[in-house]
């Protein structure tokens, strides 16, 4: 892979999805969010997201990594990086809209196989269509990294079951109809000495004893998040996904793939950065009219930000095209998840040096995407464990 700010992509097929999406990103979506006065730290609503979901679908890229029996393209994980990719590089804030991370196909993941027809048909479908949204509740207070010290419980009641819990960092929450939820199902775990169980349920939020309260904020800014309270929460054992005992797996089943999928969405998002760095040092002049692009010490920063963009890309596009072809590529995510967040952080910092005061004021758009990309350092698994990943991959195959 060459290095261009814009890539050009050999695959034809990946080369049209690819201009299609620019296109609508800055264009229609761009118009569409002017008109709003969209903002990435102002309050968003349903009313904003659906008329997104909707056009997307209608163009094609809502759910188009999904199997063509569900109306999507089939894409391999190397051609749903390039269009992630894209999104992270564009700018706009309701990006995540378009393939359908916010709420939608990408972030009900791989569950479609695991679905019986009645979830399928009551709220898989609909969520394919735009119709319907749903977050995926995992994460509590003191069970981030360490998962499997959750509390939320699950007790057998009847035909059906009772959940108890809170969950924090539901994103899509404060949009969703209904959450994915994984909880210990009761009488196993470190009280009675046994291993813990874990199922997986579909729970609508609607549903006497679930609230949906406001998430802290995070550093971005952004109001994506929700705590999602369950208190004596009756779901139908038609609600089960799989079979008890199979939530973990179903939760962390494609945590490789998960890994590698987001980094061409903060590759895009440094992309950007250095294409709006390379700008305003052109533009922003010094002593004697020179542009600040004509100092050698300006120069070497882009040169080593140029480099480190370009070396994350291609490490991440390679683990992308093995897993394409079939091959396990654990170590290889771990390393590319570490890699990319360290290497988008150090980019970004030069990025706001080089900015200055522009790049310390709260509207700049550099000030926010270095808040946003210091998150993935620590999101979907800190920078320790990836580490500790690494050397355990190497610890049992060197």
């Amino acid at each position: 892979m060459t290095f261009s700010l814009r890539p050009v992509h050999d695959d034809p097929r990946t080369a049209e999805l690819v201009d299609r999406l620019r296109a609508y990103l800055d264009g229609e979506l761009a118009d569409y969010e002017r008109e709003r006065g969209i903002t990435h730290t102002g309050r968003l609503t349903r009313a904003d997201l659906e008329p997104v979901w909707r056009r997307s679908r209608e163009l094609g890229f809502y759910g188009v990594h999904l199997p063509k029996e569900y109306g999507g393209q089939d894409l391999t994980y190397t051609q749903l990086a390039a269009l992630k990719e894209e999104l992270g590089a564009s700018g706009r804030v309701l990006s995540h809209c378009v393939l359908g991370d916010m709420g939608g196909p990408l972030r009900a993941g791989d569950i479609l196989r695991h679905a019986t027809r009645h979830q399928l048909d009551t709220y898989l479908l609909p969520l394919i269509r735009g119709e319907r949204a749903c977050c995926f509740s995992l994460t509590e207070t003191d069970a981030g990294s360490d998962v499997r010290s959750m509390r939320t419980v699950a007790v057998r009641d009847g035909d059906g079951y009772r959940l108890t819990g809170h969950k924090v960092f539901s994103s899509a929450g404060p949009f969703a109809d209904f959450a994915i939820v994984v909880a210990r199902m009761a009488g196993t775990g470190e009280q009675t000495g046994d291993k813990p169980r874990f199922s997986a349920f579909l729970v609508d939020l609607d549903s006497p004893g679930c609230r949906v309260e406001d998430g802290a904020t995070p550093m971005s800014g952004e109001h994506i998040e929700s705590d999602i309270v369950l208190d004596d929460c009756r779901v139908p054992a038609a609600n089960l996904l799989g079979e008890e005992g199979t939530g973990m797996r179903i939760a962390l089943g494609r945590v490789t793939t998960n890994r590698l999928l987001h980094c061409p969405t903060v590759l895009g998002a440094t992309r950007r950065a250095l294409d709006l760095t390379l700008n305003r040092a052109r533009t922003r002049l010094v002593a004697q009219g020179q542009p600040l692009l004509a100092l050698q010490a300006i120069q070497h920063k882009v040169a080593d930000m140029a480099t480190g963009l370009y070396a994350a890309r291609s490490m991440t596009y390679a683990a992308l095209a093995a897993l394409d072809e079939g091959r396990e590529v654990h170590t290889e995510a771990f390393m590319c998840k570490l890699f990319v967040a360290e290497s988008a952080f150090r980019i970004l910092d030069e990025a706001v040096q080089i900015h200055g005061k522009e790049g310390l004021t709260q509207g700049n758009e550099i000030e926010f995407l270095f808040r946003k990309i210091r998150m993935f350092r620590v999101l979907t698994g800190t920078s320790e464990i990836q580490r500790n990943g690494i050397a355990k991959m190497l610890a049992l195959h060197h």
